[in-house]
C-alpha cells in the first residue's frame, strides 16, 4: 500500500503528516488507536509530528527539521520513501506553485525564494507539490470535507487573516501568478480595521486580528466614557483583547461583545455577496472563527446576502462551516500531495 506525506509550514508551527487513501485495499481498515478526527471519508491520517517553526533560526534549520521528521516518521511506520505516492506542502504565500518556490511570506521572515520542492524531491526522490495554505484548504474540503461532490467551491480561511481558495468548474483556480483568491484585500468600507495593508478591508473586518482591532476601538470608547466592560477592566488590558475573548463574552450575553461580532458578521455578508454574484458558487465553506462562532456572525451576514445578492445566485449557493475543523491543516497538506 502506498502512502502520502503532507508538510504544513506555518509562521508559528510546522507539521509533518503521514496519510493513506481509503481505497479497496483499506476498505476494512480498522485501528482503534486512531481518533475519529484522523479518519475522513477516503483518507486516513496515520501519524503526525508537530514542532515550533522558530523562524528566527532561518529556513535551512526548519527544512532540515522537516526532513528529519519525515525520515523518523517513515522509519517509525516501517516505510521507505519509495513507497510514497507523493508529498504535498501547504504554506502561506506568496509562492510559485509551478516552480515550487516559497517567495517571502510575511509570517516567514527570511524565507526568500526557497526552492522547497526541489529540496524535498532531491532528498526523497518523491514527486512533491506546493500550494498556498488557502488553496490547500480548499482542496482538502473539496476532496474530503464539506465540498465533496461540488464543482464550484469557495473556501474562506477567516482565521489570522482572510483568504480564499477557489475550485471552479472542478479545478483549483490559482490565477496568473498564484494570487487568485486574495479576497482579504477587497475594501468593503472607507474606514475600519486594517487588514492586508488596507483599512476597511475584508480581512480587516473578518479575521482574528481585525475583530481584535474593532473590539479595542469599541472598548476604548466605553472606558473613556467611564463605562465598564466585562472582558476588559481598564486601559492596561486593551492589548489582551482578541477574537476568542470577545466571542466568549458574547456567548455569555455581553452586549458590546455581541455588537462587535454583529459588525464583523455584517461585513462578512458584504464580502460573501460580492463573491456569490461574481463567481456563482454552489457552496462557500468558511473555517476557523466562523466554524467556532457561526451563531454570532451568520444572522447578520445572511441578512446582507439576502438584500445584496442576485436571487438566482443566492438560491444555488449555500454557506457552511468547515467540516474538517481544527484538523484542516493536516488534511490540506495531504490534499496537495494528491492534487493533479
Amino acid at each position: 500500500m502506498r502512502k502520502i506525506v503532507g508538510i504544513d509550514i506555518g509562521g508559528t508551527k510546522c507539521a509533518v503528516v503521514l496519510g493513506s487513501y481509503r481505497d479497496k485495499d483499506l476498505g476494512n481498515y480498522s485501528n482503534k488507536s486512531l481518533e475519529q478526527s484522523e479518519v475522513q471519508d477516503n483518507i486516513i491520517i496515520l501519524d503526525k509530528i508537530s514542532f515550533p517553526t522558530e523562524v528566527e533560526k532561518g529556513p535551512d534549520y526548519i527544512i532540515e527539521k522537516i526532513i528529519g521528521n519525515i525520515e523518523y516518521m517513515l522509519s517509525k511506520n516501517n516505510l521507505t520513501a519509495k513507497e510514497l505516492l507523493g508529498i504535498g506542502i501547504s504554506c502561506g504565500g506568496p509562492l510559485d506553485s509551478e516552480k515550487g518556490i516559497i517567495l517571502s511570506p510575511p509570517n516567514l521572515i527570511g524565507w526568500d525564494e526557497i526552492h522547497i520542492v526541489e529540496i524535498i524531491e532531491k532528498k526523497f526522490g518523491v514527486k512533491t507539490k506546493l500550494q498556498n495554505d488557502a488553496n490547500a484548504c480548499a482542496l482538502a474540503e473539496w476532496k474530503f470535507g464539506a465540498g465533496r461532490g461540488y464543482r464550484n467551491v469557495i473556501f474562506l480561511t477567516f482565521g489570522t487573516g482572510m483568504g480564499a481558495g477557489l475550485i471552479l468548474d472542478g479545478k483549483l483556480y490559482k490565477g496568473t501568478n498564484d494570487m487568485a483568491g486574495e479576497v482579504g484585500h477587497i475594501r468593503l468600507d472607507d474606514n475600519g480595521p486594517v487588514g492586508y495593508g488596507k483599512s476597511g478591508s475584508f480581512e480587516g473586518f473578518c479575521s482574528g486580528g481585525g475583530i481584535a482591532q474593532l473590539a479595542r476601538i469599541k472598548v476604548l470608547e466605553k472606558l473613556q466614557l467611564g463605562e465598564k466592560v466585562s472582558f476588559c477592566r481598564n486601559m492596561a488590558e486593551l492589548d489582551n483583547i482578541n477574537a476568542k475573548v470577545v466571542a466568549e463574552a458574547a456567548e455569555k450575553g455581553d452586549e458590546l461583545a455581541k455588537e462587535i461580532y454583529s459588525i464583523s458578521g455584517h461585513y462578512l455578508g458584504r464580502g460573501l455577496a460580492i463573491l456569490i454574484d461574481i463567481l456563482n458558487p454552489e457552496i462557500i465553506i468558511i473555517g476557523s472563527i466562523f466554524t467556532r462562532s457561526k451563531n454570532l456572525l451568520w444572522p447578520y451576514a445572511e441578512k446582507v446576502i439576502e438584500n445584496e445578492c442576485l436571487s438566482y445566485n443566492r438560491k444555488v449557493c449555500k454557506v457552511v462551516t468547515s467540516e474538517l475543523g481544527e484538523r484542516i491543516g493536516d488534511f490540506a497538506a495531504l490534499a496537495v500531495a494528491m492534487s493533479d
